[in-house]
């Protein structure tokens, strides 16, 4: 027997319907490239968004054509978010930090259509244009004032090609199931390979992001959204801004100390989201500058994703901004989100040591995500926060293979998917990654998590951002070698280094060396590198 309730597809264009609907003066704050700090609203968003879904359906866009974005985090951004998807199109955020060869191929394996770009990458394009013959034409999104010059092959102005335009366009009803928008992995090894996203599992996302145990947006909330939009989607946060009326605040390519912290003074941001390389330089210009951001700021909360929040990161925003850190977990394939580390009232009777061992966590799934761990073999993990194997996930939101059948079959018979990460999951259902499969160094026969070492080397305070790899070892297979970026105007040595972890890891875990370099690889995304720094360090031996 079947219900006798209505069927709506869960539709893209709904999001910013609803918005224009019930939080019509909600606000969107953009620094834009052009320089000025731009400010819209939710309706005004929504108007637009139809407007350019004229432009593109006069510019001959169709169902399922795939549209190139090259953009900052900005309204104009935003507004593409809904008029490419909610006209039937496909968004294809592309990631400005890749590399040209990578460019290429992603844009070319898309097919897409047309290019919406800031004028920043108009060199770039220049250079790519004669390698990515399928595009019919690029759109910088600017006014007609700072048009760029440039060669590039029928050269659009995007507030022309709005102009131009009527707001009179009705959103069309398709199967939610279709694909929406579509996000590359950052390619460490071998060509990225594209996600997928359909209208359900994004609108679907965007519920799970605004309930109190998941990212937990509100109307209430001004949102500084640092991730940017070309990473999975901002996290999801444009379509579930939408759909609570948050107000965002956009940083635009601007994501130095000194700009975020006049945003989030500026924005009264109670809410900011990004990578934890983004957080370092924020704490750098304050400590340089000898700022107070529990009194300047109105911060409550930061999620912090992309790669493991340390106890330290985690306490100074607690001391010094007084904001909570929200522990997350998630991947591209994940549309990201996965977990969120929220704390339970049973927690509040633990002692700061002990409670900010559950907050280093990476958290417990929130609905809709089902986790499990296994052996080598497939044979499934007892959840006692000791066991570690790999992670598999499986959802709404996860993928079930990857564009065009890239990398084979991406999910077992029973739809699970491996996420490539070592974990553990103790009886609350907090997940606590351990590894990379990849990154896991094995000594002696045992596992040593380099992550786990790489937090608790961030504790010192001379220390502003450490790897771990393994070394070849003649008798242990692997030894773990710990590389330093020692913060400006400190001075740090190995011996003192390897005394402060002495008791905060196995001794068996401790490191063999300490390296000091400048700086870290990291990925397009801000991931640390572990492949490039393991080649760095292909001649190393350990002393003795």
């Amino acid at each position: 027997m079947l219900g006798n309730m209505q069927h709506q597809p869960l539709l893209i264009s709904s999001l910013i319907t609803h918005a224009a609907r019930c939080h019509p003066n909600g606000e969107i704050v953009s620094r834009t490239t052009e320089g000025p700090v731009h400010r819209t609203t939710y309706g005004a968003v929504a108007r637009r968004a139809q407007q350019l879904a004229n432009a593109l359906a006069r510019l001959g866009v169709r169902e399922g054509d795939r549209i190139a974005t090259l953009a900052w985090n900005g309204y104009r951004h935003m507004e593409l978010y809904y008029g490419v998807s909610g006209m039937g199109a496909v968004l294809h955020t592309v990631n400005p930090r890749l590399f040209a060869e990578q460019l290429e191929y992603i844009i070319n394996h898309a097919e897409d259509q047309y290019v919406f770009f800031d004028t920043g990458f108009t060199q770039l394009l220049e250079q790519l244009a004669p390698k990515i013959p399928g595009i019919k034409g690029f759109v910088a999104m600017t006014d007609r004032a700072h048009m760029p010059t440039s060669a590039l092959p029928n050269l659009l102005c995007y507030e022309d090609l709005l102009a131009a335009e009527s707001d009179d366009y009705a959103w069309p009803v398709f199967n939610e199931n279709n694909a929406a928008a579509l996000c590359y992995t950052s390619g460490t090894t071998g060509h990225p390979k594209g996600v997928l996203y359909s209208h359900r599992s994004s609108v679907l996302h965007a519920m799970a992001a605004c309930t109190v145990d998941g990212m937990g947006i509100g109307a209430a909330d001004s949102l500084l959204v640092v991730v940017p939009m070309f990473h999975v989607n901002a996290w999801g946060t444009p379509y579930a801004g939408a759909m609570c009326g948050a107000k965002l605040v956009f940083p635009g390519p601007a994501l130095d100390g000194k700009s975020v912290y006049a945003l989030m003074r500026d924005e009264k941001v109670s809410l900011a989201l990004g990578v934890p390389t983004v957080w370092l330089g924020l704490f750098q210009y304050v400590e340089q500058h000898g700022l107070r951001p529990k009194e300047e700021l109105c911060l409550r909360r930061v999620l912090i994703g992309g790669s493991a929040a340390p106890a330290a990161m985690i306490g100074t925003f607690e001391i010094a901004y007084g904001a909570d850190v929200i522990h997350a977990w998630g991947m591209t394939e994940l549309s990201p989100m996965g977990t969120i580390c929220c704390l339970q009232p049973k927690h509040g009777q633990l002692d700061a040591a002990e409670r900010m061992k559950v907050r280093e966590k990476q958290g417990r799934a929130v609905f809709g995500i089902a986790m499990k761990i296994v052996d080598d073999d497939g044979a499934e993990l007892p959840h006692d926060g000791k066991a570690a194997g790999r992670l598999l996930v499986r959802g709404p939101w996860v993928a079930a293979g990857y564009f065009r059948h890239e990398g084979g079959q991406a999910i077992d018979a029973d739809g699970w998917f491996d996420t490539g990460d070592v974990a553990n999951i103790d009886a609350d259902g907090y997940m606590h990654i351990t590894d990379r499969a990849k990154d896991v160094i094995k000594s002696g026969g045992e596992w040593i998590s380099s992550i786990d070492l790489e937090n608790a080397a961030m504790g010192h305070p001379a220390v502003a951002e450490a790897a771990v790899i393994g070394i070849a070892h003649p008798k242990w297979q692997e030894r773990p070698l710990l590389v330093v970026v020692p913060k400006a105007g400190h001075a740090v040595s190995s011996g003192i280094l390897l005394a402060y972890l002495e008791g905060k890891v196995a001794k068996w875990w401790l490191p063999d060396d300490v390296q000091f370099v400048d700086q870290l690889p990291h990925t397009a995304t801000g991931k640390l590198q572990k492949l490039t720094l393991r080649e760095m360090f292909r001649d190393y031996r350990f002393p003795n």
